[in-house]
């Protein structure tokens, strides 16, 4: 009788626990692998940048081609890569009008493919190899500043919530201060979940470091605070 309770109570905990599981998948805090056949992992997002559907990469060269697809809705654009960001993929604000649900700016359920090699030798770059560095319009270097854990243009998501932001590189909890060089703001933000981009700031953290109207920072400082 004692054993038949013992197997009882292991069932209920571990259905408890894949229960618990599958909530934080659900949110996006629990699983950060990519999807299968994509090339990136985490949500997608976009920069307000208009002109012809295009995206930026902190992974793939200029002139690469990707296939997004939003597996919410079976929405797909093909975008050619124009230069670095701080994300694997982030699409302008055409590419994004292209797949996303109304009223939406992230899509978490997403695919992205890779269509055709960009401005390197194939194997150069593949994703989780070594990122070659690339030059965006007008000349200037894609590394980031001295002292900057991460590289590229900052940009935000919709999210109503405290100042706070996503990442592909440091896990929850991990508290980063963005600086704006522009105008010399910053916020310290806590890191709640995963996303595509090394740090991805929600909206009242973009807020707070922003030039008025514009959605991106290009030139920033990211640290690591604790």
């Amino acid at each position: 009788m004692r054993a038949q309770r013992k197997h009882v109570l292991a069932a209920t905990v571990a259905v408890a626990a894949s229960a618990a599981l599958a909530v934080g998948t659900g949110l996006g805090f629990a699983e950060t692998a990519p999807t299968a056949g994509s090339v990136c992992a985490g949500s997608v997002t976009f920069s307000a940048e208009g002109g012809a559907p295009a995206a930026t990469s902190d992974r793939f060269p200029a002139g690469t081609r990707l296939r997004v697809t939003n597996l919410d809705n079976g929405r797909a654009a093909t975008v050619t890569v124009t230069g670095p960001s701080g994300s694997c993929v982030l699409l302008n604000a055409t590419a994004m009008d292209l797949v996303r649900e109304p009223g939406k700016n992230v899509i978490r359920n997403n695919r992205v493919e890779l269509v055709a090699e960009g401005d390197v030798p194939v194997g150069e770059n593949r994703p989780g190899s070594a990122r070659p560095a690339m030059t965006p319009p007008g000349g200037a270097t894609g590394a980031a500043p001295a002292r900057s854990v991460c590289s590229g243009a900052i940009t935000f998501f919709a999210e109503n919530a405290p100042p706070a932001a996503t990442s592909d590189r440091f896990p929850v909890g991990t508290r980063l201060r963005v600086t704006n060089l522009d105008n010399g703001r910053a916020a310290t933000v806590t890191v709640t979940g995963p996303s595509g981009s090394c740090v991805l700031l929600n909206a009242a953290a973009m807020d707070l470091i922003r030039e008025p109207g514009k959605n991106l920072v290009r030139r920033n400082v990211v640290e690591r605070v604790g």
